[in-house]
């Protein structure tokens, strides 16, 4: 039985003392609870409290709460109360191309120091300019639309969107909206990337069309009422990937975004993505009653979906999924409460928990499409899609599965950030080094290729990865070049360095060490020089002699992850770079275990 006692109770002799006190107590408890559970333990032995519990303790407890709290939070992906409605989402994704012009002048899309700067007389729709669409451009596009499956449109024609606001100057945007360059296509999701675990192991969303346009200028607000704007990327080429509305999570259309993001990356169809605003999202979002019966809902005419919302330029994954989960539940909660979901478009702030209104949703009439009449049809050759197709590289799932196979047998944790980061340079090196590895292991009796890719997975990701993210720097080759990093595991897996020491010389190379690996380790006397059995056995037995307890734990009750301490124990006694962590282990299971 826990005793709480207070400083406050008053002391009354009597039935009446000690229901004046336990009330007391009973209040004291209720007003500090919260306090009171982090600080109050109790002493097993005696059952009585101890009120003071050390800091680890308590820095250990918050730490584990707030992991439950956001474990808790995560978990408003599918709220209890939510179980009986459907939600819906399509995606509209912007990216920009991997081109040298604007798509309707020969302008420049490099980034420019200077604020409208790289702009020609269409892109400021002087009067008199007229568009002249940049055959180059068509070459990423395609090998985008290809890598999505889709099918490429002998003819396709442009349209004019029209609106009017301040970061369109001509008040219309050409775009492919009623015959587009790419039609039908798919995408398939897995569970490495990241879908929802109720949409199973894989879900294939199909891509309604894929079009090409041109992007707006880019506003910078001032305040308290300055707005100013950058017409560099005004006619930038844009393609807009539309996705049929078949996403039924918001984790499942995050992945969906990073997926395609991998694949426009992987074609060189795109050199930036969401994280430099090369890549923006919009996504449509409805929901329905599960058991309600098919009806048509406003969602480009599917029958039994309800009415959708559009939230606009959301720029990173992480807000695609949050602003999903927002606005799902609002219209949830409305439609329980007795409301009634207006079409319209909506925004999203990072940080926020709830979407906020912009504008009424326009629909086809509202934009007056009408077919450009400064452009004549755009004819793609039968030939030139063959050629492209012939010379598409390998797509992000190709990739992996080369990783995870018996070439290089990595895990899918390994392979997928080699896969991912740094637009496939990290890669690449990794591929490098495997193949200088191999070459150097070559006078091995047996090379294991395998092996070596495991071996040079933990180093390319995680060691020198590690010193990137430490030093805060972008990846660079360069830093420490390929045939570096292979000599160095070259030496390594010879045992003519130990692991420690491997780790040391990799840090000076990364700093600045232009040394050959082979001048370094003369240079700085790091090669190995063996220990004997003797000079092993000095240095276990007194560890052994004066840590019974511990070899008891080791012997009698088969724990043997403290051989581990052991062993770290031994490398810290024994000169720098000299002792050996498996001959180490070795000799305690020998003196510990009796083999």
């Amino acid at each position: 039985m826990l005793r709480i006692w207070s400083p406050r109770a008053p002391f009354l002799p009597g039935p009446r003392g000690c229901f004046l006190a336990l009330r007391e107590q009973q209040h004291n408890l209720i007003r500090h609870w919260p306090a009171f559970r982090r600080t109050v333990t109790t002493d097993r032995s005696t059952q009585q409290p101890n009120l003071r519990v050390p800091l680890r303790k308590q820095l250990k407890d918050e730490a584990k709460s707030l992991k439950t709290q956001n474990r808790l939070k995560k978990g408003a992906n599918r709220p209890p109360q939510h179980d009986g409605w459907e939600l819906t989402v399509g995606i509209e994704i912007h990216a920009q191309l991997n081109a040298e012009t604007k798509l309707f002048s020969k302008a420049p899309t490099k980034l420019a120091a200077e604020p409208n700067s790289n702009v020609a007389l269409f892109d400021l729709a002087f009067p008199g300019s007229q568009p002249a669409f940049q055959s180059p451009i068509l070459l990423p596009a395609l090998r985008a639309a290809m890598a999505l499956n889709c099918e490429i449109q002998p003819v396709s024609r442009f349209d004019r969107k029209h609106y009017f606001y301040q970061d369109q100057p001509a008040g219309y945007q050409i775009t492919q909206y009623y015959e587009p360059f790419a039609r039908n296509g798919f995408i398939d999701l897995f569970e490495h990337d990241g879908i929802a675990p109720e949409d199973g192991k894989k879900v294939r969303i199909n891509i309604k069309q894929v079009q090409l346009e041109q992007d707006t200028a880019k506003s910078q607000e001032y305040p308290p009422s300055a707005q100013l704007l950058d017409f560099n990327r005004v006619s930038h080429p844009l393609i807009e990937i539309i996705t049929m509305p078949q996403i039924h999570s918001p984790a499942t259309a995050a992945a969906c975004v990073r997926k395609v993001q991998s694949i426009l990356q992987a074609t060189s169809a795109v050199t930036t993505g969401m994280e430099l605003g090369g890549l923006r999202a919009d996504v449509n979002i409805s929901v329905r009653k599960r058991d309600a019966a098919p009806g048509l809902g406003e969602y480009s005419g599917i029958r039994g979906l309800g009415q959708r919302t559009e939230i606009k330029n959301l720029s990173s994954f992480k807000a695609v999924e949050d602003a999903i989960i927002a606005e799902r539940n609002r219209q949830v909660t409305l439609l329980e409460s007795g409301g009634v979901v207006i079409g319209e478009t909506r925004g999203w702030t990072i940080g926020s928990t709830e979407t906020r209104r912009l504008r009424a949703k326009e629909g086809e009439v509202d934009y007056r499409y009408m077919p450009d009449p400064d452009l004549g049809p755009l004819f793609i050759d039968s030939q030139l899609v063959s050629a492209l197709s012939d010379t598409l590289p390998d797509l992000p799932d190709q990739l992996l599965d080369t990783l995870v196979g018996p070439s290089y047998g990595l895990s899918i944790a390994d392979a997928k950030p080699l896969v991912e980061l740094d637009g496939g340079a990290r890669l690449e090196y990794y591929q490098d080094v495997v193949d200088i590895l191999q070459t150097l292991q070559q006078s091995h009796e047996v090379v294991i290729k395998n092996s070596l890719g495991r071996t040079v997975a933990n180093w390319v990701l995680h060691e020198l990865g590690g010193m990137l993210t430490k030093a805060d720097v972008g990846w660079d080759s360069d830093l420490v070049p390929a045939r570096t990093l292979a000599e160095l595991i070259d030496q390594l897996l010879r045992k003519r360095i130990t692991g420690p020491i491997a780790k040391q010389v990799l840090t000076m190379v990364f700093e600045g060490d232009k040394r050959p690996i082979q001048n370094l380790l003369e240079d700085e006397d790091l090669f190995l020089r063996p220990l004997s059995r003797d000079e092993y056995l000095a240095l276990a037995e007194p560890l052994i002699s004066a840590n019974p307890e511990m070899v008891a734990q080791i012997r009698d009750k088969n724990q043997l992850g403290k051989l581990g301490w052991f062993v770290g124990q031994m490398m810290r006694a024994g000169e720098k770079g000299r002792v050996e962590a498996q001959r180490a282990e070795d000799i305690l299971r020998e003196l510990i275990l009796g083999g």
